[in-house]
């Protein structure tokens, strides 16, 4: 998701685009209680969080960000959905504001990520034969591994723009790089080394000038600080991916096991893993499957009402009240 350069680049100008900030909630429902705080999910890992309430809700949707992103991610989505359902959020450890415990207690794999979702969820008392998870980049592998140990963990999971099988061929030059040592250590060095460039870039990189999209300073200067401390955002997802193997090819041996209905968007022009994962997955699973035209790697950021309307369409007629 960036290039391997020595000198870190600052961020570019905007052009004009779409804003996400532009969408807004339908309903005209009283505005819903809405908490950005911690949550502590398990001795070893406390998660900030962001959620939104409202008075009565029709079902509940958690939401899984990637790399390099933090819960901001979703602001504009959840502002939009908040009057119809409560909204979840809430960084991965080793993004954000979330805990970053050493490797000898937490592996960043896939599977400990599995584990984080499946206490969050607990944790927060969901009630998951209303809840849609909408998870992305290396939120999706985790979400579908939670699945297949849970089978009723969720009502729908949407995915997308992930890896869910070992591909190489369908990745970026860098994010192969990852899977293995001893490119891998390379890879990690540059990451840590150009955080502006990866910032600036990552969301743009491959399309012109005038299809870039708005990214909010808040969210910006939020994974800016992913890059503080002993084990940065770089770190998380070189952990990451040391274990992405391995947990590629465990959840391929038993995902005919997956029980939960999945449902796969994934952006046409996606650079970094291109759609074809998602096509060969929806295949063999016969998942639903949805290709955005025009749009790359982060959908949820370059067109959100469109993800908007996709955990509307999860609940069908609107879900049912959870108050019912």
């Amino acid at each position: 998701m960036f290039r391997l350069l020595t000198k870190a680049s600052v961020f570019p100008p905007l052009a004009v685009g779409m804003s996400a900030c532009s969408i807004m909630p339908t309903s005209s429902a009283s505005a819903p209680k809405v908490e950005v705080g911690e949550v502590r999910v398990n001795p070893d890992i406390k998660l900030r969080r962001m959620v939104y309430r409202p008075s009565d809700p029709k079902g509940a949707v958690l939401f899984l960000h990637g790399f390099p992103e933090t819960i901001y991610a979703w602001k504009p989505i959840a502002e939009a959905l908040s009057s119809d359902y409560e909204v979840h959020a809430f960084d991965w450890p080793g993004y954000g504001q979330s805990s970053r415990p050493g490797t000898d207690r937490f592996a960043y794999a896939p599977k400990d990520y599995a584990h984080v979702l499946e206490d969050y969820i607990r944790t927060s008392h969901l009630d998951s034969s209303n809840l849609v998870i909408y998870a992305t980049d290396i939120g999706a592998l985790p979400a579908l591994l939670a699945a297949l140990k849970q089978p009723s963990i969720a009502r729908e999971i949407v995915v997308g723009d992930f890896a869910p099988f070992n591909r190489p061929q369908y990745m970026y030059e860098s994010l192969q790089g990852l899977k293995s040592k001893p490119s891998s250590d390379a890879v990690r060095a540059a990451m840590n080394s150009n955080r502006d460039e990866i910032l600036a870039n990552t969301f743009f990189r491959g399309m012109p000038v005038g299809e870039h999209y708005e990214l909010s300073q808040e969210f910006r200067d939020d994974m800016a600080k992913g890059w503080d401390g002993e084990i940065t955002s770089a770190d998380a997802f070189f952990h990451y991916y040391s274990h992405f193997t391995r947990d590629q090819d465990y959840f391929e041996t038993n995902m005919e096991k997956l029980k939960v209905p999945v449902k796969v968007v994934w952006g046409e022009r996606d650079i970094y893993i291109q759609k074809e994962m998602g096509v060969e997955y929806a295949n063999r699973t016969g998942a639903k499957l949805s290709i955005l035209p025009k749009l790359g790697h982060f959908p949820h950021l370059q067109a959100p009402e469109q993800t908007v309307d996709e955990v509307r369409n999860a609940f069908g007629a609107g879900g049912k009240r959870m108050s019912e």
